[in-house]
């Protein structure tokens, strides 16, 4: 079985910056790509970053310039960091990966639990 554990989230002053953590462990051979999603309140779930295996990144249009996705790849980890944060990126952060198991043949997509992430005026 595989975990994904969200971690950094919090509340800061418009401006500021947060660095997030999705943490893999369990039973994990690889892990393809990583992705960070967020659901606004009210709003749907949409995707923020992503970072592929050859460590090809992609943003949300809106985040461009203010958030870097990064991975390492020996702790299984991969960190969102968020600067010049604005009140419209208040969210439950989420991450999800697509990992294959040991012994496994094909890869299998997890999903955490999320992390909050305030942003006030």
């Amino acid at each position: 079985q595989v975990q994904l554990r969200e971690s950094g989230g919090g509340s800061v002053h418009a401006g500021g910056s947060l660095t997030l953590s999705c943490a893999a462990s369990g039973d994990i051979f690889k892990i393809n790509h990583v992705m960070w999603y967020r659901q606004p309140p009210g709003l749907q779930r949409e995707l923020v970053a992503g970072i592929m295996s050859d460590d090809t990144t992609t943003y949300l249009d809106s985040v461009k310039g203010r958030f870097a996705i990064s991975r390492d790849n020996a702790k299984n980890t991969v960190y969102l960091q968020m600067n010049s944060l604005k009140p419209e990126d208040t969210a439950v952060y989420y991450c999800n990966a697509d990992v294959m198991i040991s012994g496994g043949y094909y890869y299998q997509d997890y999903w955490g639990r999320g992390t909050q992430v305030t942003v006030s005026s």
